[in-house]
């Protein structure tokens, strides 16, 4: 049985897709949580944020990483050098 937090189910306990969903709504509610959000809710977004990210990056160490989102890759867009 899937435990359950305050702040929804344990990340370990979500399958792929719905910890996916969960990272996406909770990116897309950030901003809105910073610049409104009570002290307290600004610490249980960040809290669950973490949990969420760590869950995805354990579950996918070597995933597939974006050149452009690299220090190189953006220093090569605005010619910067090292």
């Amino acid at each position: 049985m899937a435990e359950h937090t305050a702040r929804g189910t344990a990340a370990g306990e979500l399958e792929d897709g719905r910890l996916l969903k969960e990272l996406e709504t909770i990116h897309r509610t950030r901003h809105e949580t910073l610049l409104h959000g009570s002290d307290d809710a600004l610490a249980t977004h960040t809290q669950r944020l973490k949990e969420l990210e760590e869950e995805y990056l354990r579950r996918h160490p070597r995933r597939a990483t974006a050149a452009g989102r690299t220090r190189t890759g953006a220093r090569a867009r605005t010619g910067a050098e090292d």
